[in-house]
């Protein structure tokens, strides 16, 4: 059987992209969304129509029992999980005097608690079965910060910090833990990007040029494939962040 591949937050953007490539490359792809219904039933009807099938599941993968039961329903169908992509995710621009409680609840919830609960509840199976792989999508700015997001930010660390702490606890479990780092991708979540804010991002960046979701996922496939690299925060950023 193909490998079995959860990616959470698929119904948009680089998850979409991500789930997309997978199930075209003979993937066993288990598409989550939460808000975003017709755009993961449209996911499922663009590969339907090449002959391609792919799950769509509705979880909220910052709430526990949402995952459990999103588990329940891979491991029911295929008996097992070889890979965990933490994709979900907000962002959000505000003057760090002005974040909320409920602001900073949120995006910690949103991409950091999803992350922890996600890959504690699959690591439950992947250590059963002495291998597997764990990607986290986290960020360019979880590495060197955004002014006006720390909120989103901190977060995307913390997804970095937890990368490499458990890359370290499960390399003896044969499970690989990894981060992708992206820069500036065109997606809907930098929609409110106008022409001259993507003029002074392509300035900023080596490469001179914006990302395609399509790097993000040239790189998941090729983490999927690898077997000897784990705890690693790849950015995928042309550049912007070379340390």
């Amino acid at each position: 059987m193909s490998k079995v591949v959860v990616v959470t937050g698929a119904s948009r953007g680089i998850g979409r992209n991500i789930a997309y490539n997978l199930a075209v490359n003979g993937y066993n792809v288990i598409a989550n969304y939460n808000n975003s219904e017709f755009e993961a039933k449209k996911l499922k009807e663009d590969l339907e129509a090449q002959g391609i099938e792919i799950d769509i599941f509705k979880a909220n993968v910052s709430k526990r029992n949402e995952v459990q039961k999103l588990l329940k329903f891979v491991i029911d169908k295929y008996n097992k999980i070889d890979v965990l992509i933490n994709n979900a995710g907000i962002a959000q621009k505000k003057l760090f005097t002005d974040i909320t409680d409920e602001d900073f609840e949120k995006m910690l919830s949103n991409n950091l608690y999803s992350a922890f609960y996600m890959s504690q509840e699959v690591v439950k199976y992947m250590i059963k079965e002495h291998k597997g792989s764990i990607i986290n999508i986290s960020s360019m700015y979880g590495i060197m910060g955004a002014s006006c997001e720390v909120h989103y930010s901190m977060s995307k660390a913390g997804m970095d910090g937890m990368t490499k702490a458990l890359a370290k606890e499960l390399g003896p479990s044969n499970i690989r833990v990894n981060s992708i780092a992206p820069g500036a991708i065109d997606t809907d979540m930098n929609n409110d990007l106008n022409e001259e804010d993507w003029k002074q991002i392509i300035e900023e960046t080596p490469l001179m040029k914006k990302g395609n979701p399509i790097d993000i996922s040239r790189c998941v496939k090729w983490l999927i494939e690898d077997e000897f690299t784990t705890g690693q925060v790849i950015s995928i950023d042309g550049g912007m962040v070379i340390k």
